[in-house]
């Protein structure tokens, strides 16, 4: 692999930081209370630029302030996120929300199409490329959470011994992964949270399917789903060879040092919890907890049930990031 000149990383750097500098000095385009400040970030993961959103207290209790990390679920973007990162801001912490790659405000993956181009003198070269745009991949959107607080690890503001995880739905399952595998993480939150990507050969047929999937698109001789294809009702086709190997019902074990709250709703209706959260919980050793969201199915969450699941997760933090 060929590298950027000095003279090109030096330019390219500061482009970088001359357009956060704007981005940061943009007033939010959402309803902000006058306790809490708001500010935009770019997180360089995996080489591309993935858009944050920075919640904190105008008035912080201290310059050092325990912190969450927020990741947005299967086909959803950090906009939907808002009302809890600053509910969480007003309780005193320092708060992150962003777009995994390739969606809501984040860049793209760009993969190479076309043949190889010719490196020009100063190790630039003008190539054919295309985006991997919303699609959905858990071992890259994992891999955004663990570059996210790698960042976030560089705030002043942060206080590295005090960091937290919080995810819904499909990012239920990633936070378990991501806490299993960066000691960092002393306490997450899981809400109607899925943690188990091996449907993807949980029949033969299916199987059949996904390994040919994985065996054709490592071969050239299909790509990547398009942006936004559906997948059932679900917004964003997944990578589906990429599932195989996530599993964070098998993770959970892992996460002994790490406060583990799960969330789940009585009537669930897109997966049995018995298989999920509350196996996991089961699994789980450590400081553990499990509740149960009476009368709400899995989107319930977001709605009716929103401001009891934002109690639940304040009182988890205070009492193990406090």
């Amino acid at each position: 692999m060929r590298h950027l000149s000095a003279s090109t990383f030096l330019t390219f750097t500061a482009l970088i930081a001359a357009s956060d500098l704007l981005a940061q000095e943009r007033k939010p385009d959402f309803p902000v209370p006058d306790d809490v400040t708001v500010r935009s970030e770019a997180i360089i993961s995996e080489g591309t630029r993935i858009a944050a959103e920075v919640f904190v207290q105008k008035k912080p209790a201290s310059e050092k302030l325990p912190t969450i990390v927020m990741s947005h679920g299967w086909g959803g973007t950090a906009a939907a996120l808002r009302p809890d990162a600053i509910v969480f801001a007003q309780a005193g912490y320092f708060v992150v929300a962003f777009d995994y790659r390739g969606w809501g405000k984040s860049d793209s993956r760009l993969v190479m199409s076309g043949k190889k181009p010719e490196v020009k003198e100063g190790g630039t070269l003008v190539a054919e490329v295309k985006e991997v745009r919303e699609v959905v991949d858990p071992i890259d959107q994992t891999t955004d959470i663990l570059n996210a607080i790698n960042w976030v690890a560089g705030d002043r503001q942060c206080d590295t011994e005090r960091i937290g995880l919080w995810g819904s739905s499909f990012s239920g399952g990633h936070v378990v992964y991501v806490a299993a595998r960066d000691p960092r993480v002393k306490a997450f939150v899981s809400q109607v949270g899925s943690m188990d990507g091996r449907w993807a050969i949980g029949t033969p047929q299916i199987r059949a399917y996904t390994l040919g999937q994985g065996a054709a698109r490592t071969r050239g001789l299909i790509g990547y789903p398009k942006p936004s294809e559906k997948f059932g009702s679900l917004t964003g086709a997944p990578v589906i060879e990429k599932f195989i190997g996530y599993a964070p019902i098998e993770d959970i074990g892992r996460c002994k040092d790490c406060a583990k709250l799960f969330m789940i709703a009585e009537n669930e209706e897109l997966f049995d919890n018995k298989d999920h959260a509350i196996l996991a919980h089961e699994r789980a050793t450590g400081v553990k907890k499990l509740v149960t969201i009476k009368g709400i199915k899995h989107y319930g969450v977001y709605n009716e049930a929103r401001d009891q699941a934002q109690k639940e997760a304040i009182a988890w933090y205070n009492e193990h990031l406090k």
